[in-house]
């Protein structure tokens, strides 16, 4: 009998799963549910840029890609980082085609980071930079952020979490779970701290073009910050291409350069019929992400207001689709609470305990579910906390 335990590599048998996806499993074992909970929009692909992987396939275009990906697709991402967040990029040397921003962040971890590296990670937040720095062989060093700053990450915890170990912080700004933004005079404090160092940033921007009331601003838009930035961005959200698989990367030519061979080996390109798709939205999809977001900014409100009317504490998000309303009122834990809502009332929400320190007591709610489905949501959750009292 083979003893894989043996077998396994223990880094990787010491990574918990995520805990995301319990609830999605549970949910689909059930008929009638609603799901609050899946991070994905529930809009279609945009009809044009469908056509244009479809159109791909129909002319042939099956064959690998160069590893960075296709020389007009990094040229159409160069100029939409220049026209949409003001950051210049050369598509040769600056921009690497990864599959889905995962990838991304994957990629930029492991080129960067050696044996008990430090990786500073604020929290709340997205369940794979802890896991995929400790696969690097990285050491996250987890930062508690706070409801009264709304989940921003503040100059003083990123130095109280300084060491000379430090390799790395990441930055996931809009923020999943919380829907917490940075502006820019909140990135330049962060900016200021890191200045003279050779910390790098890992700024996950996927939610760079779902931010409500300000535009995003990336910390490699700052004095002195370009050179320290790994951008990581994508297609999944922005454009409703979750199961396309296609994000990018943009970083000085010498970090490229580096994740571009781990890419090469590892993956080879990204899905080529993905590429063409992905160059039809870079190009002609400004109008599909407005009409987006307009919907979601709806959603938002109304969810915002709903939680509060149930009475559940709910900051207001600025950024992303979700809400993180704080259920301490309860007396339930975040994951009790789920457990029973789902069981009770067939709605699913994600535990704030599964993004790390500082989401006990709140849980993520995701708005990128129809006016129909929020509403009836909202009426449940309500049935539910009064069957509590």
């Amino acid at each position: 009998m083979i003893n894989y335990d043996k077998i396994l590599n223990q880094r990787i048998q010491k990574i918990p799963p995520s805990g995301i996806r319990k609830y999605f499993d549970l949910l689909n074992s059930m008929d009638g549910g609603i799901s609050l909970g899946i991070g994905e929009p529930d809009f279609i692909t945009p009809m044009h840029i469908r056509k244009a992987g479809i159109e791909s396939l129909e002319k042939g275009y099956t064959k690998y890609t160069p590893n960075a990906g296709l020389a007009d697709l990094r040229e159409a991402i160069s100029d939409y980082m220049k026209r949409r967040f003001d950051l210049e990029y050369d598509s040769m040397s600056q921009i690497l085609v990864t599959v889905g921003g995962s990838e991304g962040i994957d990629l930029a971890m492991r080129c960067i980071l050696e044996q008990e590296d430090e990786v500073i990670i604020p929290t709340p937040s997205f369940v794979c930079y802890g896991p995929l720095a400790a696969m690097a062989h990285g050491v996250p060093v987890l930062v508690e952020t706070k409801a009264e700053n709304e989940f921003r990450l503040t100059a003083d915890e990123l130095r109280a979490a300084i060491t000379p170990k430090t390799k790395a912080v990441v930055l996931p700004y809009p923020n999943n779970p919380t829907g917490g933004i940075m502006g820019r005079e909140h990135l330049e404090e962060l900016a200021e701290v890191l200045r003279g160092t050779d910390i790098m940033v890992i700024s996950d921007e996927i939610y760079a073009e779902l931010t409500y009331g300000q535009k995003h601003v990336s910390m490699a838009n700052l004095p002195g910050m370009y050179e320290r930035t790994i951008v990581v961005n994508g297609f999944s959200k922005a454009y409703s291409m979750t199961g396309w698989r296609m994000g990018f990367l943009c970083a000085p030519k010498e970090i490229i350069g580096a994740m571009t061979k781990l890419h090469q080996y590892g993956i080879m390109s990204a899905p080529t019929t993905s590429q063409y798709a992905a160059i039809e939205a870079m190009r002609n999809g400004d109008d599909d992400i407005a009409e987006m977001k307009a919907e979601y900014d709806k959603r938002r409100r109304f969810l915002v207001d709903g939680f509060r009317k149930l009475g559940l504490e709910c900051f207001e998000p600025k950024g992303a689709f979700y809400t993180f309303p704080c259920i301490k009122s309860t007396g339930l834990s975040s994951e009790d609470f789920c457990e029973r809502l789902i069981r009770e009332e067939q709605v699913a929400v994600i535990p704030g305990s599964a993004f790390g320190p500082g989401g006990e007591g709140f849980v993520r709610a995701c708005y990128a579910a129809s006016m129909e489905n929020l509403d009836e949501a909202l009426k449940r959750i309500e049935r539910f906390l009064n069957n509590l009292k």
